[in-house]
């Protein structure tokens, strides 16, 4: 009888795991942490999975909206062009170069910045078949970059996207988009194909003085009329385009993808004075081709990897850097500038596994990368001297500056690597992963990174984890090169930034209903590159520490409970003051409910608290925020017509992203936000 009864409730709660699985997809497993498929509990890592279906669920319509939800990641936003930062932990920058965004395990980094462009204007989800992020280092495995923390973005395949989709969706700020996808067989291959076109307006919240305020207040005094166009809107919006096609035989897979982005408006102006005319322009093509589970012994297996990605950030109408009138008239149709760059990468891998000895599993990579920043080019009415910038003879014109008097000349970076990894089982219920990795760059030498992670099942319920990682962060080559930068030159003797991080993670399924996690964390920076003396240096250090508590209550079949509450301090070890802008408390909540009829119900709160001001800067703290979002949506299924519709900022929160203070940035009231705004969306599947 007891085992009728254990078999009968062991049926049910597979039954509704597997309704639950259908509602939001696997987030059982996760390959980021270790390269390999494993249970998420036990990855050597502390690791979050996002699925399609909980994009789907939470109303999502932007890459930026998922990653807020991830427990210990804030999304802030860059004064160029009001570009994402992924700040993980409290560790902010300008550009968010310490962040590593894979696709599909390659690098979207670009050599200019460091970063994933300053042109980004987002990325849709309808092609994104999971997102797995860890908080923490990974250069040991992902080399450089792998600093605060991963994301890689996987996208979806034939057995994602069985039979042909299309979706269009419209909402606020003129925001339309259209897109149709397609999974099948073509004779033997499996064939994937994604195809997206966009544009919004963007929203248009006002700040009250920009760059060129500060500057009309310090000529005031010499009775110089005021150039800024502050009282003003900032400016958000861009036409998009993006695609992707996947095809894969047996072991092989080819996978490809374009994104464009167009006509992108740059926020509060890339000099933080209002600029309601410049126009950027940034392509991405990507591709790589893959050999994978070849079979060199019973033991030995082995998968190669090639990957091209081109990438072009331009201009074609200038920025405009300050408006008409600036520096006293002297610059009567605004000081205007161009700077354009073309890039491309080749990367190549190998990856062996062996598995002979027992109870462990050891991997082996190398690969060299070619990473190419091959054309540059600037366009400008200016020239720079002791005393500022100077009208170049012909007035207003633009002019095409030769490359070695422009912003930055062409240059190239080579990068050879090898790492080894090996997940020992020591002991029935205990697992340690150890692994080390050597970078060798043709610019500024060596790099030795180790990581290592004990995993300890305690019991059924239980999961321990101790963890360290060394990482660090390549300077860029606006970094590293920079010439003729009236704020900052580059220095060619940087070295990268380093970071140690120890970690502490549990896992703990209070009820079979009910997930708790908790994190806790140190880490120490060391060789920080900052601006000092209006060049890029190697200074000063910082240290942080904090925790990451979340769970998810499955309360029941149509009904699900998650939240998460983050907190964190970070301290400039120069100054011994609070390293600033990364907020001190994060709060998340979010509730799925399924109601009657196959409508999905989705509503989330998102609390951002206790945000300071970088050391010198004087003024008050920046103000915290709530939101509130609600999603409707119904369920078809594989097949027929979805509808969704979501609210966004339902309370019309006046939420603001810190803006930095410094000599040639002046914002006072911060970067405004979104309000509430609407999106309807329609899917049909065949």
């Amino acid at each position: 009888m007891m085992a009728l009864l254990a078999s009968g409730a062991y049926a049910q709660a597979t039954s509704e795991e597997e309704e639950l699985s259908l509602a939001f997809g696997d987030k059982a497993t996760v390959s980021i942490a270790t390269g390999n498929q494993q249970p998420l509990r036990r990855a050597p890592a502390v690791a979050t999975v996002i699925t399609a279906e909980d994009i789907a669920a939470m109303g999502a319509t932007d890459l930026d909206e998922v990653l807020e939800t991830v427990p210990g990641i804030h999304v802030a936003r860059s004064v160029q062009a009001y570009s994402p930062l992924y700040v993980i932990r409290g560790i902010y920058s300008d550009y968010n170069p310490q962040t590593l965004m894979l696709q599909n395990g390659v690098p979207m980094t670009t050599m200019f910045i460091g970063n994933r462009g300053n042109a980004w204007f987002g990325l849709p989800l309808e092609n994104i078949a999971r997102i797995e992020v860890i908080r923490g280092p990974g250069s040991a495995l992902y080399g450089a970059d792998a600093y605060s923390g991963v994301i890689n973005i996987i996208t979806k395949t034939a057995a994602d996207t069985p039979g042909t989709e299309f979706g269009a969706r419209t909402g606020s700020f003129n925001t339309m988009n259209a897109w149709t996808q397609h999974g099948g067989k073509l004779g033997p291959l499996d064939v994937a194909a994604y195809l997206r076109v966009g544009h919004t307006d963007g929203f248009r919240e006002a700040v009250d003085a920009d760059t060129q305020t500060a500057v009309d207040r310090a000529l005031s005094q010499f009775s110089v009329p005021p150039a800024s166009l502050a009282p003003g809107p900032v400016n958000t919006g861009y036409d998009a385009l993006d695609g992707s096609l996947d095809l894969s035989y047996q072991k092989w897979r080819l996978r490809a993808g374009y994104k464009l982005r167009d006509r992108a408006e740059t926020g509060v102006g890339i000099a933080a004075a209002l600029d309601p005319v410049g126009r950027a322009k940034s392509e991405r093509i990507n591709a790589d081709l893959s050999w994978s589970g070849i079979e060199l012994s019973r033991d030995w297996d082995l998968s190669l990897t090639a990957s091209y990605l081109y990438y072009t950030q331009q201009f074609p109408e200038p920025l405009q850097l300050f408006p008409p009138g600036a520096f006293g008239g002297s610059f009567p149709d605004g000081m205007l500038g161009a700077p354009n760059t073309w890039e491309q990468q080749w990367r190549l891998s190998a990856v062996s596994t062996y598995t002979g000895f027992k109870d462990h599993n050891v991997r082996l990579g190398l690969g060299h990368d070619d990473l190419d920043l091959y054309r540059t080019q600037e366009f400008k009415n200016f020239t720079l001297s002791n005393l500022g910038p100077v009208p170049l003879p012909s007035g207003s014109q633009v002019q095409e500056f030769p490359v070695d008097q422009s912003f930055l000349t062409p240059h190239r970076r080579t990068v050879d690597y090898l790492y080894a990894q090996d997940e020992w089982r020591v002991a029935r219920d205990w697992t340690l992963t150890g692994g080390l990795r050597r970078d060798h760059y043709s610019d500024f030498g060596n790099t030795t990174n180790p990581r290592a992670a004990l995993v300890w099942d305690a019991s059924l319920d239980w999961t321990a984890k101790l963890l360290y990682g060394r990482a660090f962060r390549a300077p860029a080559f606006t970094e590293l090169y920079s010439i003729n930068n009236p704020v900052v030159r580059g220095n060619p003797d940087l070295k990268p930034e380093t970071i140690n991080t120890w970690e502490a993670a549990f896992a703990w399924q209070a009820r079979p209903d009910t997930d708790v996690n908790l994190s806790l964390f140190r880490y120490r920076m060391k060789d920080i590159i900052r601006i000092s003396d209006q060049v890029w240096s190697n200074t000063g250090a910082q240290h942080g520490h904090g925790f990451e508590l979340e769970s998810i209550w499955k309360a029941s079949r149509t009904l699900r409970l998650q939240g998460h509450y983050a907190w964190q301090r970070s301290i400039d070890e120069t100054s011994d003051q609070d390293a600033g802008f990364a907020p001190h408390h994060h709060v998340f909540g979010r509730v799925d409910w399924s109601v009657t009829g196959g409508l999905l119900l989705g509503g989330q709160v998102n609390f951002v608290a206790d945000r300071k001001r970088a050391v010198g800067d004087t003024r008050p703290d920046i103000a915290d925020y709530t939101t509130v979002d609600l999603s409707l949506r119904t369920n078809s299924g594989r097949k027929g017509w979805e509808f969704a519709g979501s609210i966004r900022n339902l309370f019309n929160a006046d939420a603001r992203e810190p803006a930095p203070a410094t000599a040639s940035i002046s914002i006072p009231n911060d970067l405004p936000l979104a309000r509430r705004s609407f999106y309807l969306q329609a899917i049909y599947r065949l």
